[in-house]
Order: C-alpha cells, then structure tokens, then sequence
C-alpha cells in the first residue's frame, strides 16, 4: 500500500465533499476543510522537488458534467481530461495514462470505466533511486528461517558504519531497522521484527521509529549476543581495527492490487460510496457517489538501486433519484412509411441536381452478398 499516492486524493475530495462524507474523508487525511487542497498541493509539490519522485495527477470526466471551477482551480494544471461514449477508447487512454506516468511499472488503470462512470480522478506516484553503495548479488541461501536451504537471488553488502541499523524497543515487540541510503535524497528502511509479529504491528511500529515516537539504538553499542530480530553481535579476529556490518537481504520485487472499499473507514470511503444521494457538491451541481477506490503497486528491490510506482485511482457515478425535468417540450416524430420523393440541392445556388421518387424500398434479397442491390429510379 502506498498511502501517499491515495493522501492528496482524498484530501482532493475531502475539501468537496458534504455532511458526514466529509467528516469521514477530513479524519482520514488528518486535515481540516479549509486546509485540505493546500495541503494536497503541498505534498504533491514536495513530490516534485525531489528528482527521485515523479508524480502526476488526472482528472477525466463526461462533458455533460460540469466542474465547480473553485474546485478545479486548485488541482495542477493540465491534469483534464475527458471521458467519451466510446468506453474501450477511454479505458486504452487511461491506461495508457498509467503505463506512461508510471514509465511502464503498472500498465494498466486500477479501475474499470462502466457506462455509469462521470469522473475519475487518479494519481501516479514513482520512486527511483541508485543506491550510495551498490550490494553484491549472488545466488545462494539462509541457514535458518522459512527460506532456509533454498536457492534465491542474495543481495549482499558490508559497512564500517554500524548505525545504519539500529534495534528499537516498540510496544509490538523489539524491531530492528535497516538504513538503506540512495539518490535523489531517498531512504529505504527495512524492518524486521520478531516471527510473532504480524505484518501491521512491524509496519506500524516502524513508521512510530521514523516518526520518534519510539526511541531506537545503534548496533554500534550493543552487546554480544542476540540483541534483536536478525541480529547477531560477535567478537572476531579481523586485519582492519574498524567495526563491520554485514547485510543480507533477498533481491525482491511485489506486486499488490488494493481495493480501497475494502476499508472504507480506514480512507474516509464509507459514507461517500452511498449512491442515494450526492456527497460532493464542491466537485459538481450534479449530485456524485464514489463506486471505485483502487491502488496498484509495484516495488523492486536490486543490488544497485529501488524503484517503486502506485496507482491509485477513483471513479465517481451519479447519485440520488433522476432530477425531474424542467421543461414541458414537444417531441415530434416522422416515419416515411409510403412512397417519397427527393430533390438534390446545391447549398449556395439552391439549385436543383437530381430529383426522384422511392416507389419501393430497398428489401435485403437472398443474392445481396453476391449482386449490387437495385438503385432506385429517377426522374
């Protein structure tokens, strides 16, 4: 999951949103109303600072839904686009959108156009960077553990700087943090914590570390022994006087598809997928509900560098019973069910080229994949 390719949509939807829809989106995001947009920018242009992140921002909609132009004044520029009748022309152009904006990470948009679909607004996220100091990569394996004895793709690495990891006491239990430093200003940390932790407490503790809210130390000072998960502190003899840390990590690369519906309260979606009625009067007069909240991920973890891409993408419907029209009109039909004539005109002379009458008309015959069809006579 990449929270910040979803933040700054929903901060987008938060500052237009109404009524309970929009207290759920503002206590997700963590923002108030009157900040959200300019919260939203601010992260996306932090984004753009760095030469190692490139992100963009979509946004498409049908031409017959009109936009509050105080909502598109503060997305960036040159982010609209516009759906057509023609749906699989629309689902080729976004997803060519995805593969271009993600240089060819995810190929694909997480969503699905239906012939319901008013908007949809998306955001791609990507993260490239080469590491300072390359690992060494090789073909072998671990002692011990679930991938032990088997033939994996190692990367290795050694430092004289043993603070780069460092073991921290969380409430989930003791976790211990690999620095990982790359271009462009980019760090990856690796956590990893003890076998009973289950993935959201270790992701959870970590983020708590690199906040400060849980205090972590060096394994320059630590003890011999087992200090923490994966660690393992010895007195050698060595040629060099300097301390060192050996790293091994497996090469990886993961995909993930999420459905962010799936916890609606988690991302502030639960009240604004109520298709009743409309929830976003900031985004348009014509009353909307979210039906597709979805994320794609990639990330790749190689011996000489990181890169990762998110996708993230949410489709808007129409919402609420059908408006009752306002006009009383007339409506006129004309069937040509017996015999007619026509005239060929030109435009600017209004002269007469051809006349003729339709006696007849033209019946599908048995021969019509083989023989012309009859032409109609004229006079």
């Amino acid at each position: 999951m990449a929270g910040a390719g979803a933040w700054p949509l929903l901060a987008y939807l938060a500052a237009a949103a109404t009524g309970p829809a929009r207290t759920e989106l503002l206590d997700a995001v963590g923002t108030d109303a009157a900040t959200a947009s300019q919260a939203a920018r601010t992260v996306l242009s932090i984004m753009d600072g760095s030469p190692a992140i490139r992100s963009a921002l979509g946004l498409w909609s049908r031409p017959d839904l009109p936009l509050r132009p105080t909502w598109t004044a503060t997305l960036p520029s040159g982010m609209f686009g516009e759906l057509t009748s023609d749906l699989a022309a629309d689902q080729r152009r976004l997803d060519r959108w995805a593969h271009e904006r993600t240089g060819g990470l995810i190929p694909t948009m997480p969503l699905q156009l239906t012939d319901d679909t008013l908007l949809v607004l998306a955001m791609a996220l990507t993260v490239r960077t080469t590491w300072l100091r390359p690992f060494t990569e090789d073909i072998g394996g671990f002692d011990t553990g679930p991938w032990a004895e088997r033939e994996i793709h190692v990367l290795s690495r050694s430092t004289r700087v043993l603070d780069r990891a460092r073991i921290a006491d969380t409430p989930a239990g003791p976790l211990t943090l690999l620095r990982v430093m790359g271009t462009g200003g980019i760090d990856v940390h690796l956590l990893l914590g003890e076998e009973s932790m289950k993935p959201a407490h270790v992701l959870t503790a970590g983020i708590d570390v690199l906040a400060g809210r849980h205090p972590s130390t060096g394994v320059d000072v630590l003890g011999v022994g087992e200090p923490g998960p994966g660690l393992t502190v010895r007195l050698v003899r060595d040629h060099t006087p300097d301390d060192a840390l050996n790293v091994t990590v497996p090469r990886f690369t993961v995909t993930s598809e999420h459905d962010l519906l799936d916890l609606p309260q988690v991302f502030g979606l639960a009240t604004v997928t109520d298709v009743t009625h409309g929830h976003l009067p900031g985004v348009s007069p014509v009353p909307l509900a979210v039906t597709q909240a979805r994320q794609n991920v990639v990330a790749s973890f190689e011996a000489t560098g990181f890169e990762s891409a998110a996708l993230t993408a949410v489709g808007a419907v129409g919402a609420g019973p059908a408006p009752r029209p306002p006009y009383r009109v007339r409506h006129v039909g004309l069937d040509y069910a017996r015999p007619f004539g026509f005239l060929t005109v030109d435009r600017r002379s209004h002269l007469i080229l051809t006349a003729g009458w339709i006696d007849e008309p033209e019946t599908i015959k048995a021969e019509h994949l083989t023989a012309d069809p009859a032409a109609p006579a004229c006079t």
